[in-house]
């Protein structure tokens, strides 16, 4: 019999990865495929943790691996979980409004999956509680970001919308704060108050924030450098920013 990932299945490839989705023993994965040969004691121990969970494990040839996992290190690991789904804007504003002061976060046309992924995992950190991300020209839910997140999309609404500016409006007009993110910002981080509902808006790699959200944005804001740095990737800048709020709201929480 062969075990192959059906259309509605995704794949999280590497050793980190695949033993972080284990160890919280996830009732999204459906089986581990290893590659055949491989031995280490990393894989030992992930080999270990799956059977424990009676979870099936396939071992495949490096030709099979490299067939569903093109140009991606997967490190002879993988897992095949259920696939994400992705959740509506109106789901998310539900979903943040049984946590005061929200926090949603917007990535602007982010490209990189592995910045996508890396993000996902940073708002988990930090508990926010949604991602909006828009359906064309933009980095998905793919094995790249699903490595990066190391399973965390699973614990993180994601909407996928046709327009973020419309997007945006709407959130404004739900109470939302819109506070983009960039080097050009008129306010430090720092001293920028956080304690409100917010939606916060990451730019582009390359370009930044688009000219229409930054428009829309009710405060720019900018992480201060001492040093000669210019600036961040875009997923050290989310942790640095998402660092901050959560500092100060708990600070509001415990004077």
């Amino acid at each position: 019999m062969k075990h192959i990932p059906e259309k509605n299945n995704n794949l999280i490839p590497g050793l980190h990865s695949v033993r972080e989705m284990l160890i919280h023993k996830r009732n999204d994965i459906l089986e581990l495929w290893i590659l055949k040969g491989k031995k280490s004691n990393r894989v030992k121990e992930i080999e270990e943790l799956a059977r424990e969970q009676d979870l099936r494990i396939i071992f495949k040839t490096s030709p099979e691996l490299e067939k569903y996992l093109p140009k991606i290190t997967h490190q002879g690991v993988a897992l095949v979980v259920k696939q994400f789904t992705y959740s509506s804007l109106e789901e998310l504003i539900r979903i943040s409004r049984n946590k005061r002061p929200s926090l949603l976060i917007m990535a602007d046309h982010i490209t990189d999956q592995g910045n996508l992924g890396a993000i996902i995992r940073t708002a988990c950190f930090f508990k926010a509680q949604g991602l909006i991300i828009p359906k064309d020209r933009t980095a998905s839910v793919t094995a790249n970001a699903l490595k990066r997140s190391s399973g965390t999309h699973f614990s993180l609404p994601i909407a996928r919308v046709v327009n973020l500016g419309r997007s945006l409006d709407n959130l404004k007009k739900e109470g939302y704060w819109a506070i983009g993110a960039s080097g050009n910002g008129t306010q430090s981080i720092y001293s920028f108050d956080w304690n409100r509902d917010l939606v916060l808006i990451l730019g582009n790699e390359h370009k930044g924030l688009g000219a229409n959200l930054e428009k829309k944005c009710h405060q720019i804001v900018q992480i201060p450098s001492p040093g000669k740095v210019e600036s961040l990737n875009v997923s050290v800048a989310a942790g640095v920013i998402l660092s901050e709020i959560t500092r100060q709201r708990q600070l509001t929480i415990n004077p």
